[in-house]
Parts: structure tokens; sequence; C-alpha cells
């Protein structure tokens, strides 16, 4: 089969990818902007992850919810976070 089995797979795939397409607008230059949009799909995934029940959350689900939630989050503040207070390098 090609395609998710539940919505929270097809969650998952859209997460997958806007982390993916942060990659390249990090690759592209703007690195600030690519770690941002990262932090957010994690904080998306979190969202995601506490409204749907355990068994539509497909890959999303790994532990118990309000952990696999807690830890997204935690991931994503800690990027956006690290995105906005690294200062900019000389000669970058």
């Amino acid at each position: 089969r090609r395609y998710p089995s539940t919505i929270g797979g097809a969650f998952y795939l859209l997460v997958l990818a806007v982390v993916g397409a942060g990659l390249v607008v990090v690759l592209l230059g703007d690195w600030r902007a690519g770690v941002r949009t990262m932090g957010g799909a994690l904080i998306f995934a979190a969202a995601v992850r506490l409204v749907l029940r355990p068994i539509d959350a497909g890959m999303l689900a790994v532990r118990h919810k309000v952990l696999d939630a807690s830890v997204l989050v935690a991931l994503g503040s800690a990027l956006i976070f690290l995105a906005g207070s690294i200062p900019d390098q000389p000669g970058f």
C-alpha cells in the first residue's frame, strides 16, 4: 500500500515534508528560517498528536500522548529559540 492507513500517518508525512522543505531552505542559505520552519513543524505535530485518538495517531504515536507531545514541543521550541538566539558570525 502506498498511502497511510490512519489520519495520523498522513499528518506524519505532512510534517516530514515540511521538515524536508526546512532543510532545503537551510541549504539555500537562510538557516534561521529553515530551522524555524522545522521547529514549527514539530510543534504542529505535537498539536496533532494531542488532538487525535491513539488509534488514529498512526506514526505520530510512540509512547503516551502527553509524553509524545511534550517531547515534540520541547524539540520544536528549542529549535525556534536557538534559531533566534544564536548571534550572527562575522564572515558568514
